[in-house]
């Protein structure tokens, strides 16, 4: 059985990584974008299970990344998890979102909400 698709939208690089381990421990098949207009491309062509996302990104924003994936009815079974560090402007989004992490995010927490958020419940 494949490992369900995690897109880690971030621009930070080492951020990125830190991420892609926590997910790939939680048994996901992490796939890292540090570019919005490469997400939304991206995001054309596949369905994610979960969507760890920057608010900061170049090009294009994770809000419009954020609104896009809430208006495609295709997106209604992805986890979209916001890690940011601007704490306004993620509680305006918390309702968009299934979770909003405020960085630093350490990838022992974001590993256990990972594993929450598998679709495989049987996961460890």
């Amino acid at each position: 059985m494949n490992n369900p698709l995690a897109l880690i939208i971030e621009d930070e690089d080492d951020l990125a990584t830190i991420f892609s381990i926590a997910l790939k421990t939680a048994k996901f098949e992490p796939e890292i974008i540090n570019d919005g207009q490469v997400a939304m491309q991206r995001l054309t062509e596949v369905v994610p299970s979960v969507v760890v996302l920057d608010l900061h990104i170049p090009n294009v924003p994770g809000k419009k990344i954020l609104d896009y994936m809430a208006e495609t009815p295709k997106f209604s079974e992805t986890h979209v998890i916001i890690a940011t560090a601007d704490a306004r402007l993620g509680d305006t989004l918390r309702d968009n979102a299934t979770l909003v992490l405020l960085k630093p995010v350490s990838p022992g927490q974001l590993r256990l909400l990972a594993k929450r958020l598998h679709p495989n419940e049987n996961v460890d």
